[in-house]
């Protein structure tokens, strides 16, 4: 599918506030969000305005590093789970979108939902399922440009099932050459499955060398 895309500059990441905010406005069409993910920027609110982000430090994997602990290897051998991509893409961003135990509100609204569907349909945004008896228990979704994937938010309704469904993403991206995995901001449970934070800096450069 051919797009059209606009004339559009962001400001400098370099330039964002002590949170991250780099600006506020426009839209979250498939060229402003291609541009943005480009550029080292991410959405992270569309009510009231969109909201565009690049936090430092910043949060990433490296998909070839990517490693369970010696339990969690055990019990992802031994799951009666079963992985698929893009069988389900709607389905997983909903999930994710939906109210969780410590997560009661999500920045997942349906303009968020609307945008990375047309992403998906465009062949740029992805999903990786989890699977129990033909019922979605988990997922992750995500951008893949290149060398590059921008991790957005996964969802479980089974023990581990997003966990695991991390792990058969990394696995599969590590093996296509990936070399960048965006996190963006770390948190208890990414720490322990091996996110590190880096300088904008340093995650700038990893970008370049991961489009270029």
């Amino acid at each position: 599918m051919k797009y059209e895309f606009r004339n559009i500059e962001f400001p400098d990441p370099r330039l964002a506030d002590d949170d991250g905010l780099v600006a506020i406005g426009g839209d979250l069409k498939p060229d402003m969000l291609i541009i943005a993910y480009t550029h080292g920027i991410f959405p992270w609110s569309s009510i009231p305005a969109v909201t565009w982000w690049s936090p430092n430090p910043r949060a990433i994997f490296i998909p070839s590093e990517f490693k369970l602990s010696s339990r969690m290897e055990r019990a992802y051998k031994n799951t009666k789970m079963t992985f698929t991509f893009d069988k389900d893409f709607e389905a997983v961003i909903r999930g994710c979108a939906a109210p969780a135990k410590g997560r009661e509100e999500s920045w997942i609204d349906e303009n968020f939902i609307e945008a990375y569907c047309e992403m998906f349909r465009l062949g740029i945004a992805h999903s990786c399922e989890a699977w129990l008896e033909d019922k979605l228990v988990g997922g992750v979704y995500g951008l893949a440009l290149k060398k590059f994937f921008a991790g957005e938010s996964m969802f479980h309704t089974e023990t581990n099932a997003s966990t695991f469904s991390l792990k058969f993403l990394m696995d599969f991206l590590a093996k296509n050459g990936c070399i960048l995995f965006d996190s963006q901001v770390i948190n208890d449970h990414t720490k322990r499955l091996g996110a590190k934070e880096i300088s904008r800096d340093n995650y700038l450069q990893l970008l370049e060398n991961a489009l270029s």
